[in-house]
């Protein structure tokens, strides 16, 4: 068992002379950068994107391993769209963790910049399109009657709110 299957996991203090907090922050552009400096290592920012977690007692972002945590600041959104697969069933995103995961049409809105968001992982966080997958989601965009953008997949369409 890794110690963060533990139920107390969460509520254990930092390892001495150590604290939770860190430098630790994730750009608006999905890249991490620590104590100023941009994280330059591929496999650093791969392990990183796929450790981001909310923590469960006061929903701070924060990265998990299993075998320790810490906060950490997010500028915009902890999860980056970067690539769009459409097939005749449905359509996937390719998120900046690795993951795979059905794209929800529902939870469509556009932001500042017009860019697009959607949220991922259960509706548990947001996630932004990057300009590369947001060009691959053009040819599925429509406008309704009314003037407004909406998605057509799958012979639904499901309206682009605007951003909360």
């Amino acid at each position: 068992m890794k110690p963060g299957e533990h139920p107390e996991f969460f509520r254990w203090p930092a390892p001495e002379g150590r604290s939770r907090e860190s430098t630790l922050r994730l750009d608006s552009e999905g890249r991490f950068w620590h104590d100023g400096v941009r994280v330059e290592h591929p496999g650093m920012q791969r392990a990183f994107a796929s450790w981001i977690d909310r923590h469960p007692d006061d929903g701070r972002f924060i990265l998990q391993n299993g075998y320790d945590w810490t906060y950490f600041d997010v500028e915009d959104v902890p999860f980056f769209v970067q690539k769009l697969r459409v097939t005749a069933e449905g359509a996937s995103v390719v998120l900046s963790d690795a993951s795979e995961e059905p794209l929800d049409p529902g939870t469509l809105s556009v932001g500042a910049n017009d860019a697009v968001y959607l949220r991922v992982k259960g509706g548990r966080f947001e996630a932004r399109f990057m300009p590369e997958a947001q060009t691959e989601l053009a040819p599925l965009l429509v406008e309704t009657d009314a003037g407004e953008p909406a998605l057509r997949l799958s012979g639904a369409t499901y309206p682009v709110r605007p951003r909360e």
